[in-house]
């Protein structure tokens, strides 16, 4: 009865003001009271600043800062492994994509195509392949990274609802990630192409990449496209490609018999940066 009430309060509330309000907040230096707040937000959720490469509280002028520290050199290892995890976080799901369904939760799947802001083409090359779904809580490390090498093509801004994504509300909210607003990123690899989803959320103040920036706000009313296929951009396994303010998702997708993921991988459970996620598939 509580998980429905805090559902149905989600649908109620202007979660977009509330984000545009938060995302204000974050992002201006207080001194002493941002510092204060930094160090309630590290009791409340346990954050663990000794991984940190700046853990005193004071040495973060906004909460942006803090949210999106650094870690300290060697924190993350890189698993000698095809594919190793792009976040510290849980795994919400993963498995195997049924034709063009990715399945979210229990009586909850969502298609790859409306994930890709309905790009029929793109999502054909998906068909059953792979996809993971990767959730950051606002504990985590909020900087994301690559999970295998690989060369940008495309990137797509895509508005969207602002739904927490939390577990609780991926498994009452129908559609969840691609009803979200979201950035999809194409890569090429040496084992074809892969997506990176970036999925926003309530008081997700914003989604930035290394190579564009800060890629919301502002918040288009339609779908933007960037292209580089004239533009070298290649980012290596583990180099760092992202970051959001405050926690939120990241959906992978992975071809069909390219990789598998390793068996200690399942849903729910926690994950780091860096740590081995899947192999090569080597087929005749």
């Amino acid at each position: 009865m509580v998980e429905r009430l805090a559902i149905w309060l989600q649908y109620l509330l202007p979660k977009r003001l509330l984000t545009q309000a938060v995302g204000k907040l974050a992002a201006h230096p207080g001194g002493s009271l941002t510092t204060r707040a930094i160090e309630w937000f590290i009791k409340r959720y346990k954050v663990d600043m000794s991984e940190a490469s700046q853990p005193n509280a004071a040495a973060y002028a906004t909460f942006n800062d803090f949210f999106t520290r650094e870690l300290k050199t060697g924190a993350r290892p890189i698993a000698q492994s095809a594919l190793v995890s792009p976040v510290d976080g849980a795994i919400s799901q993963l498995g195997k994509i049924q034709v063009q369904q990715i399945f979210q939760a229990k009586g909850h799947d969502y298609s790859a195509q409306t994930l890709l802001a309905g790009d029929t083409s793109l999502a054909k090359v998906f068909e059953n392949g792979l996809f993971a779904t990767l959730y950051l809580s606002p504990k985590d490390y909020h900087r994301i990274h690559m999970p295998c090498t690989g060369r940008l093509r495309t990137m797509t801004y895509v508005p969207g609802d602002l739904f927490s994504v939390n577990p609780s509300t991926a498994r009452n909210v129908p559609g969840l990630f691609a009803r979200n607003e979201r950035v999809v990123c194409v890569f090429d690899s040496e084992r074809g192409p892969f997506v990176m989803v970036l999925v926003g959320a309530t008081i997700v103040g914003s989604m930035s990449t290394v190579w564009h920036g800060q890629v919301n706000p502002p918040r288009y009313g339609e779908v933007v496209h960037w292209q580089y296929d004239d533009q070298q951009i290649v980012l290596q396994q583990g180099e760092e490609m992202g970051r959001f303010l405050l926690g939120s998702t990241v959906v992978l997708l992975f071809p069909e018999n390219t990789y598998q993921f390793d068996s200690d991988w399942s849903a729910t459970g926690k994950i780091c940066m860096g740590q081995s996620m899947g192999s090569a598939l080597h087929t005749e």
